[in-house]
C-alpha cells in the first residue's frame, strides 16, 4: 500500500501521478475507512439497542456533537483546507528541514489555541450549555447531565484535532491508510465502553462521554509512529512568526465557513432538534449516521486523495491536469452517491428495522428515524460532491468564493429551517430536508464557480458516461423495489431473517449495479479516467 511506502520525503519533484494512482489510493483509503464506517455501524446498533431513543441519549449526542463539530469545522475542514495546500508547497519546493520547521510550528500554534480553549469550555460549560441545549433547560436532570457530560467529552477536540494534524501531513506524502483507519478506534473503544463501562455508571450514558475522551488519546498515539518513520514527528514551537504558520492562519479564518458549511447547519439542526419532543435528537443522529457511512466510505476517502493532488497541480501550474482531476473526481461522486441515494430511499424502513429495531428502540422510533433519513439522502450527492469542489478553490488557496458561497447556504438552511420546523410542522424531518436543500445550493454555486473561474471544465464522454450511470441505476432500483416488499412485514421476521433478508438485497442491488454498467461498456480504465 501507498501508505506503507519506504520513500523518503525527499523535496524532489515527482512525475505526474496519473489518475489509476487516484483510483488506487482512493481505494485503499476507501477500504480503510470502510472499516471504520462498518464498525460505526456496529456502535451505533449497540448504542440504539442499549440505550435507544431518550432522555440520556440526546444529553450524550449532543455533548458529543459540539466537539466532533468542531473538530470538523477546524481540524479537517478550515485548517485541513488551509494547511494541506501550504505543505504541499513546501514539499515541493523547499528541503525537509524546512518542512519540518513548519510542521513543528503549525503545531505549537494549533496545540496551544486548542488548550486554551478546552480550559475555558470545561470551566464554563454550565454557561455555554444555556444557549447549546436551550431546550433541556426545562428538564434540570436533563441539562445536568448534558452539562457533566460537556466536560468529559469537550477536551476531545484537543486530541483529535492533533490527530487530524498528523493524518494531514500523512496523507499529504500519500500515506492515506493509517489516518484512514483511525477513527475505528473510536468505534472500538466506545462499543466497549458501552458494554464494560456502562454498567458500573450511575447514568450509563456518562459511560459513552468518557469511551470519547480515551478513544481521543488512542486515536492520536496510533499516528506519531508512522510520522517518527518519516522523520516528521511534531515537536511544538510556539513560533507564529513564521512565514508558513501566517499564510495557514490567514487562509483558515474565511475557510471556518467555506467548507464546513454542512457541519454548521447539522449543529444548528442539532440545537433545534433539543426545541423538539425527547427523542429528536436521537432520531437525528441515528439517521444522519447512515447517510455517513457512503458519504465517509466513499466521498471523503475520494476528497482525501485530491485535496493534495490538486494542490501539487495547482503549484506546478498544470492547469489541464487540475481540470481533468476535478471532472474524474465528480464522476466517482456520481457513479458511487446515485445508486446509494437510491438504495437508502428505497431501503431505509429494512435497513432501521434491521439495525436498531427492539425493546430500546421501538417502531415509533423506526418510522421517525426513517422520514429524517429519507431526507438526508436527498442532500447525498450534494454532501460528496462539497467535498470535491471546496478543494477545488482550496487548493488554489482561494478562500474568499467558498466563504461567500457558504454565507448564502447558511442562511438559506436557517430560513428553511424555521419555515419547514415552526410553520410547516415537519418537525425533526424538516431539519433534515433543510441541511439537503441548503448543500444542493451550495454545491451549485461551488460548481458554478469553478465553471466560471475557467477552473473545472467538463472532459469528453459525459453523456455516455450519464447513460450508463442511469440504466444501471434503473434495473438496482428494479430489483430493490420488488424484492424488499413491504416493510412491515419485517417486524415480524426474527433478526436472523431481516439480516439474510438484508444482505440479499445490498449484494444483488450492488451485483446487478456493476454487472450493468459493465453490460453497458463501462471498463476499470474508464474509472481511471482514461477514456
Amino acid at each position: 500500500m501507498s501508505d506503507q511506502s519506504q520513500d523518503s520525503p525527499s523535496t524532489n519533484s515527482r512525475p505526474p501521478r496519473p489518475r489509476g494512482g487516484l483510483l488506487r489510493s482512493s481505494a485503499v483509503t476507501g477500504s480503510m475507512t470502510m472499516v471504520s464506517r462498518v464498525l460505526g455501524l456496529v456502535r451505533d446498533i449497540v448504542l440504539a439497542r442499549m440505550f435507544g431513543p431518550g432522555d440520556g441519549t440526546d444529553a450524550f449526542f449532543l455533548a458529543f456533537k459540539i466537539p466532533n463539530f468542531l473538530r470538523r469545522l477546524f481540524a479537517e475542514g478550515a485548517f485541513n483546507q488551509a494547511f494541506v495546500p501550504v505543505l504541499s508547497e513546501y514539499r515541493s519546493k523547499k528541503p525537509h528541514e524546512q518542512v519540518k520547521l513548519l510542521i513543528d510550528s503549525v503545531a505549537g500554534s494549533l496545540s496551544s489555541v486548542l488548550l486554551v480553549l478546552t480550559l475555558v469550555v470545561v470551566v464554563a460549560a454550565p454557561l455555554i450549555a444555556i444557549p447549546v441545549a436551550y431546550g433541556f433547560r426545562e428538564d434540570p436532570a436533563k441539562f445536568a447531565l448534558f452539562v457533566d457530560m460537556l466536560r468529559i467529552t469537550f477536551p476531545y477536540l484537543l486530541l483529535i484535532s492533533l490527530s487530524a494534524f498528523a493524518a494531514s501531513i500523512l496523507n499529504s506524502y500519500d500515506r492515506f491508510a493509517i489516518p484512514a483507519l483511525t477513527p475505528a478506534l473510536l468505534n472500538i473503544v466506545m462499543i466497549a465502553s458501552a458494554i464494560f463501562l456502562s454498567p458500573y455508571m450511575l447514568q450509563p450514558e456518562v459511560a459513552l462521554a468518557w469511551g470519547v475522551l480515551i478513544a481521543g488519546v488512542c486515536q492520536l498515539f496510533f499516528q506519531l509512529p508512522f510520522l517518527a518513520r518519516m522523520r516528521l514527528l511534531p515537536i511544538p514551537k510556539l513560533n507564529s512568526k513564521h512565514e508558513g504558520v501566517q499564510r495557514v492562519m490567514k487562509l483558515m479564518v474565511p475557510a471556518l465557513f467555506g467548507v464546513s458549511v454542512s457541519q454548521i447547519n447539522l449543529l444548528l439542526d442539532t440545537f433545534i432538534a433539543s426545541l423538539l419532543v425527547s427523542g429528536s435528537v436521537s432520531w437525528l443522529y441515528f439517521s444522519d449516521r447512515l447517510v455517513e457511512l457512503p458519504l465517509g466510505i466513499f466521498g471523503i476517502a475520494i476528497a482525501t486523495v485530491v485535496l493534495p493532488s490538486l494542490s501539487r497541480k495547482h503549484a506546478e501550474k498544470s492547469t489541464s491536469e487540475f481540470a481533468a482531476m476535478l471532472d474524474w473526481a465528480l464522476r466517482m461522486v456520481l457513479l458511487i452517491a446515485v445508486p446509494a441515494s437510491l438504495a437508502l430511499v428505497l431501503l431505509s424502513q429494512p435497513l432501521i428495522i434491521t439495525l436498531f429495531q427492539g425493546q430500546n428502540f421501538s417502531v415509533d422510533d423506526v418510522t421517525k428515524v426513517t422520514s429524517s433519513l429519507q431526507a438526508y439522502t436527498l442532500g447525498l450527492l450534494a454532501f460528496m460532491a462539497i467535498k470535491i469542489f471546496a478543494p477545488g478553490y482550496y487548493s488554489r488557496q482561494d478562500t474568499a468564493t467558498p466563504v461567500r458561497i457558504g454565507i448564502i447556504a447558511m442562511v438559506a438552511n436557517m430560513v428553511m429551517n424555521i419555515v419547514l420546523v415552526f410553520v410547516l410542522d415537519f418537525a425533526h424531518t424538516g431539519l433534515a430536508l433543510a441541511t439537503s436543500l441548503a448543500a444542493m445550493l451550495n454545491a451549485s454555486l461551488l460548481l458554478m464557480g469553478l465553471i466560471k473561474q475557467g477552473v473545472f471544465k467538463f472532459q469528453s464522454g459525459w453523456a455516455l458516461f450519464l447513460f450508463r450511470v442511469v440504466l444501471a441505476n434503473i434495473v438496482m432500483c428494479a430489483f430493490l423495489w420488488f424484492v424488499a416488499g413491504d416493510w412491515q412485514q419485517w417486524l415480524e421476521w426474527g433478526i436472523w431473517q431481516r439480516i439474510v433478508q438484508l444482505t440479499v438485497l445490498t449484494v444483488g442491488g450492488f451485483l446487478l449495479y456493476a454487472a450493468s454498467l459493465f453490460l453497458a461498456g463501462m471498463r476499470l480504465q474508464h474509472f481511471r479516467g482514461q477514456e
